[in-house]
């Protein structure tokens, strides 16, 4: 049985002590400080483990089925009889898989539906895929390491490259030189060529967001943020035979979005992709799989292509489904009526067979709508302008004019605004946010606060205030004790963010990043703020939720100030486009389409 590290060293600490003969008799007060610690260890291993998504033996909690239909030497993969357990809870029953070489795959779902849990069963190889179709899961940033960015992605392609040196010799070895396996690997190995590593690692590292200075960074001294985008570069860059991008974009900026964007049109492998960027899918992806009703069920074309095609289906399906409805109300009705005359019970007795034989072949389900549920911010006190105004501000964060973030900007904000601001990673997006918090102190210029003004904040980071052990409704509840102790009054101020059923009583720990979002967003109207100001409010919803988000948001009588990689969500709310970049925010003049036209310009892969 695998011991955490933190016990470990708990035990290391206590046979040191017995060893010197020293064993100290210890305060009430230095017990309560170990209890409190030995639980605050049990309880982030515990959530470590439901991360992992492993039982307390570091054993995996999923359980899996699955049949391989296609070739050992396939590049296409192809699996019937799939299911997928987790925790007990069916997500996928008796389903199909057919992943295509040289497609790229969207895979859709509503929050909590098990497409993260589904990518990581892949990864793990819990399905029967060829051992000769190399996977990788982009899932958690790069380790931090005494390597810059540009020496990982290096070092990383170069491992790459041996371990399919590597293999070559074991196929040799085992099956001989004439092996199908091998043409595949000398293909992969020509196409790596070293000479080109360095130069086209950069490329790759600038397209996602790094300059000439943050390329030289070691990992260890960035943050999650950025040593997620140098795992990202490694995948691009390794080329795996299948990738599997669980919601690449959440970290980066409109910028770098517009790139992978590009880059990913060209990926000729297999790509399954889960993205809540509606303009990502259709950009992206030649193929839709869409994780309902227990089943992954497979759609050609991009997102537009797939939402069309759907609702042609759907529409069909009830036509069939109330033309039937209909025969079997007519049929009853004769067959009531028949009565006892000898002619009527014999096409009576005929009609039941016909109506027997419909339900033994299957009866036609009616459309399973999607749970559809509407954000609402409640309505708060209209305030006169001005309500928050910058007047001709300067900040650096270490206080020196020569680093300003912002030189003499003017900025104002009030009820009737929706300000997106966009630009590059770094340049003070989110510092600018902060400064109208309160939570940074500008240098110089004014900062003026309306005495009513109360904001609302959802930040990438929001999620950290939650305590993952506990359900969202016993957090909200001992949160909020003061409000109300009735459960189902909670209840139902979770249910108006789209959180219901198992999802309000499961520990947050094994809910989706989108569930918990929503958790996010519920403490956030409770608060009752006239300003939002919203930090990537997308990351992690699926597209009929952020869909919600943006009505929510149209529909508010306050302010909002939103940064997204978004840019669906930006089209739909943002009045003002103010682009960060050269020590201010400028204006833009035009719709957020023809900003990202401009950014696809300067694409370079």
């Amino acid at each position: 049985m695998s011991v955490s590290a933190s016990k470990a060293k708990r035990e290391a600490k206590k046979a040191a002590k017995m060893a010197d003969g020293k064993k100290k008799k210890l305060t009430k007060k230095e017990k309560e400080k170990l209890e409190n610690q030995d639980e605050g260890d049990s309880a982030a291993d515990e959530i470590a483990k439901l991360k992992l998504q492993q039982d307390k033996d570091g054993l995996s909690d999923r359980v899996t089925t699955g049949v391989l239909e296609s070739l050992v030497t396939s590049r296409d993969i192809k699996l019937s009889s799939v299911s997928l357990l987790f925790h007990g809870k069916v997500l996928i029953q008796d389903s199909t898989l057919e992943l295509n070489y040289g497609r790229r795959y969207g895979l859709l779902g509503e929050n909590g539906c098990g497409k993260s849990t589904f990518l990581r069963a892949l990864a793990a190889r819990e399905y029967p895929v060829p051992e000769n179709i190399d996977i990788y899961l982009l899932n958690e940033p790069a380790e931090p390491t005494e390597y810059s960015a540009l020496e990982y992605v290096v070092r990383e392609a170069e491992a790459a490259l041996a371990a399919m040196e590597k293999e070559v010799e074991d196929i040799i070895v085992e099956d001989g030189p004439e092996s199908l396996l091998l043409e595949p690997l000398y293909e992969r190995i020509d196409e790596m060529d070293p000479s080109t590593f360095e130069a086209r690692a950069a490329i790759i590292l600038t397209g996602l967001g790094f300059n000439s200075k943050t390329i030289k960074k070691k990992t260890k001294d960035m943050s999650g943020g950025w040593r997620m985008r140098v795992a990202l570069a490694k995948a691009l860059f390794v080329k795996p035979t299948l990738l599997l991008l669980d919601d690449p974009t959440a970290h980066l900026d409109l910028e770098a979005c517009v790139w992978l964007e590009e880059y990913l049109k060209n990926f000729d492998r297999i790509l399954i992709l889960v993205s809540h960027s509606q303009d990502f899918l259709n950009g992206v992806c030649s193929n839709m799989i869409d994780m309902r009703l227990k089943k992954l069920l497979l759609y050609g074309g991009n997102y537009d292509a797939y939402a069309k095609t759907r609702e042609e289906q759907e529409t069909n399906q009830m036509k069939q489904y109330n033309k039937q409805q209909e025969e079997i109300v007519h049929i009853k009705k004769f067959i009531a009526s028949a009565g006892t005359y000898a002619n009527l019970v014999r096409q009576a007795k005929s009609r039941q067979k016909i109506l027997d034989k419909m339900e033994a072949d299957g009866l036609i389900e009616p459309v399973a709508q999607d749970k559809v549920f509407n954000f609402r911010f409640p309505e708060v006190e209209r305030l006169p302008p001005p309500v928050l105004a910058f007047d001709d501000i300067s900040f650096a964060y270490d206080g020196n004019p020569e680093n300003n973030l912002y030189d003499n900007l003017s900025f104002g904000v009030d009820m009737d605004s929706r300000v997106a601001l966009v630009g590059p990673n770094g340049v003070g997006k989110s510092t600018l946010l902060k400064i109208m918090t309160g939570e940074l102190q500008t240098q110089k210029g004014r900062v003026s606060r309306h005495t009513h003004i109360k904001l609302g904040v959802y930040s990438q980071h929001s999620a950290d205030q939650l305590d993952l052990t506990m359900s969202p409704l016993e957090f909200v509840r001992e949160k909020y004790s003061h409000i109300s102790q009735d459960y189902q009054y909670w209840r139902g101020q979770l249910g108006r963010f789209g959180l219901t059923g198992e999802g309000q009583t499961s520990q947050m720990a094994t809910l989706s990043e989108g569930q918990r979002s929503r958790v996010v967003f519920a403490l956030l109207a409770l608060e009752k703020p006239n300003i939002l100001l919203l930090d990537e409010p997308t990351n992690g919803l699926d597209i009929p939720t952020i869909d919600s988000l943006a009505d929510a948001i149209n529909e508010f009588n306050g302010g909002v100030v939103v940064v997204s990689h978004d840019f669906r969500l930006l089209d739909k709310i943002a009045k003002d486009i103010f682009v960060v970049e050269n020590k201010t925010a400028t204006r833009w003049d035009s719709s957020i389409a023809e900003y990202k036209k401009k950014l696809a310009k300067n694409v370079v892969l």
